[in-house]
């Protein structure tokens, strides 16, 4: 039996005495994070553990206080809304401190992850939300080939469960029907398992020296470096289809130096298997009305491509794609959105500080790029600023009113960013959704 998830308003100045400190000093960094970039699961979590109604949820941020061993506490404060009166206010709804159980309390930090999992998926399942699995796929590595300069596209399938030709080997190896894997969802993310690959073929280099004399076989230490110094990496369903009897799925990579990411992919071969440990849905729902901008790297670029294909929005979104080299620009050239009209490209040269930002619009059906070229890698808050100028820059000369932003980038740009798109397009925290997609060590 799980414990009861409970919410009360609790006085900040005894709560020490009532919950459990875990007395970590990352938990400073932890809070940051998951107030900075996981505010719709905050609010999920007081919509359905405590008595607030949606109106008043309507009406307020969140943030996390603290974490303790037993729960969290989340506090309520004014939203900054977009043409809210200075004088329009409700303290009532403002500073209170709700303490959120969990299932079962933790001893140290690394045990909040899988708590805060549970609580996120029992909120979405009364939500009525997708939400995070933590189930195992197999997929078959069918080819692998270069869509742009620095993006292999990993070419996979999994044969479909409900042929019955299927040996029970076969059926058994997936938790989840292939059928879960989803057709028409944009920036869906797989944990790949890396170790999976290593051991597979330390293991196949092992059979092969015990066949020999063995004075070359490999030893326990050998096998322990093939491990990857990542063990396991997210990266993006680019796109998924049913053919006949099986699903075909593309996963873009990119390739950027020797990284454990990129090598696994390149190393990849036709009849390999892949293995993923869990899913995990992108929030894009707010962009389905009003003017949209995507602020994409090479790492967000296939999801923003999958948004393009499945858009659901009278309005074209505005692109800004950031590239370490422009011949990777070319990514979106043949991505066509819902309506199937030709994308717009960006065949464009950078100059002087490196962003060229001429683009080309035919028509309200299509979609504008504007390019920046960094030739560096993308991370930082220079990095910010650039993209936030080159977007005002933009729509000084085409005066677009600007409803809703998602993006993701590397941490310390998208944490620079988030702020300065607030302010200059005077939006509410639910609307600029800047992810984190990778950070640079």
């Amino acid at each position: 039996m799980t414990k009861q998830l409970l919410a009360t308003t609790e006085n900040a100045n005894n709560q020490n005495s009532q919950y459990t400190s875990l007395n970590d000093p990352e938990i400073a960094n932890v809070v940051a994070h998951i107030n900075e970039e996981h505010l719709d699961e905050l609010l999920g979590f007081l919509s359905v553990f405590t008595s607030l109604s949606t109106a008043e949820l309507d009406r307020v941020d969140a943030q996390i206080t603290d974490i303790y061993a037993e729960g969290i506490t989340i506090q309520t404060r004014q939203k900054k809304l977009k043409y809210q009166p200075t004088d329009a206010q409700d303290n009532s709804l403002y500073d209170q401190t709700f303490f959120i159980a969990f299932t079962a309390p933790i001893s140290q930090l690394d045990d909040l992850q899988a708590q805060y999992i549970l609580l996120k998926q029992r909120a979405d399942k009364k939500l009525g939300k997708k939400t995070i699995k933590l189930t195992k796929q197999v997929f078959d590595v069918q080819n692998s080939y270069n869509v742009s300069k620095n993006m292999l596209r990993l070419e996979l399938s999994m044969p479909s469960l409900n042929d019955a030709q299927l040996s029970d080997d076969v059926q058994l190896r997936n938790t989840n029907s292939a059928m879960s894997v989803p057709i028409n969802e944009a920036g869906y993310a797989y944990l790949f398992d890396l170790e999976h690959n290593a051991t597979t073929n330390a293991l196949m280099s092992d059979e092969v020296d015990d066949s020999k004399a063995d004075d070359n076989a490999v030893n326990d230490s050998e096998k322990n470096n093939v491990r990857p110094t990542r063990p396991h990496c997210y990266y993006t369903l680019r796109k998924a289809w049913q053919a006949d009897d099986e699903i075909r799925v593309w996963v873009d990579v990119f390739l950027h130096g020797d990284t454990p990411g990129g090598n696994w992919a390149q190393s990849l071969q036709a009849g390999e298997t892949v293995v993923t440990k869990r899913e995990f849905p992108e929030k894009v729902e707010h962009l389905r009305g009003g003017q949209a901008v995507l602020i994409v790297d090479e790492t967000s670029m296939p999801t923003a491509a999958r948004l393009l294909e499945l858009w659901n929005n009278p309005k074209p979104p505005l692109i800004i794609c950031v590239t370490q080299d422009a011949d990777d620009q070319s990514y979106f050239d043949t991505v066509k959105m819902r309506s199937s009209l030709d994308s717009i490209g960006s065949d464009n040269s950078s100059i002087d500080n490196k962003i060229d930002c001429d683009t080309e619009t035919h028509g309200n059906d299509h979609f504008a790029v504007l390019p920046i070229v960094t030739n560096q890698a993308n991370s930082g808050a220079e990095l910010a600023t650039l993209i936030d100028s080159t977007l005002g820059d933009y729509l000084t000369d085409n005066p677009l009113q600007i409803d809703k932003v998602w993006g993701a980038l590397e941490a310390n740009t998208a944490k620079a960013l988030r702020p300065l798109l607030r302010e200059r397009l005077t939006l509410s925290r639910t609307d600029v959704v800047v992810k984190v997609y990778w950070r640079h060590d």
